[in-house]
């Protein structure tokens, strides 16, 4: 375990930050995760949200409000305090060398759009398309970081973002790219779905990764 410095705080919604710490000599694959919390103390698993040559670390955080959870003491610290990083994990990640036919389809709930955020920092060639399943637009957190073209909000408590609806809606309505990657990131309930979805719509299974965020 390390301890790092926090950098900063970014905020996106009323619960939902990005914290960015002392990179030190830290090396990550992107789509891995840290534990994260304060020293001595318990901690919880965060996808790495900063790109692999980002001098700093990031990670994107929704305060959960019960008493004693590790986003609410995390978002009670000051700049400048220590924060306890232990050695990053996972698989969710592409392993092989991307070649510059290939193409990539990333699916999120909520902040499971973290590990994304992560391999598009870090592979600026990358072609891709980012489906997001969000409440309201305003949960679509720093989408500008991505090509207008390449973010898709599907928002189902508001009519705002790019398609009014729930994100299994919109998949089942598409047709799909039978040669795409699919990454799936958020709920089990989420995952669940779209994956039964990308089966009946002719995916591979050898071409779909998931990863439950909470």
């Amino acid at each position: 375990m390390n301890y790092h410095k926090i950098l900063s705080y970014r905020k996106l919604t009323n619960n939902t930050y990005i914290l960015r710490f002392e990179r030190k000599d830290v090396v990550f694959t992107p789509g891995q995760y840290f534990c994260v919390g304060l020293p001595d103390d318990e901690d919880r698993p965060y996808s790495i949200y900063s790109g692999e040559k980002d001098d700093y670390l990031e990670i994107l955080i929704k305060e959960v409000k019960e008493e004693g959870n590790v986003s609410k003491k995390l978002n009670q610290l000051e700049t400048g305090a220590l924060v306890s990083v232990k050695k990053p994990h996972g698989f969710f990640c592409i392993q092989n060398k991307i070649q510059p036919d290939q193409k990539f389809v990333f699916i999120a709930t909520g902040t499971g759009i973290a590990p994304f955020h992560s391999f598009i920092r870090s592979y600026p060639d990358l072609s891709y398309t980012i489906i997001h399943g969000i409440k309201t637009v305003d949960q679509s957190y720093e989408s500008d970081a991505y090509a207008s073209n390449r973010y898709i909000s599907c928002t189902s408590k508001d009519s705002l973002g790019k398609f009014p609806g729930r994100i299994t809606e919109y998949l089942k309505a598409k047709e799909l790219d039978p040669e795409a990657y699919y990454y799936l990131c958020g709920n089990s309930e989420m995952i669940d779905e779209v994956y039964d979805i990308l089966e009946l719509k002719k995916i591979s299974r050898d071409q779909i990764r998931t990863e439950m965020y909470y």
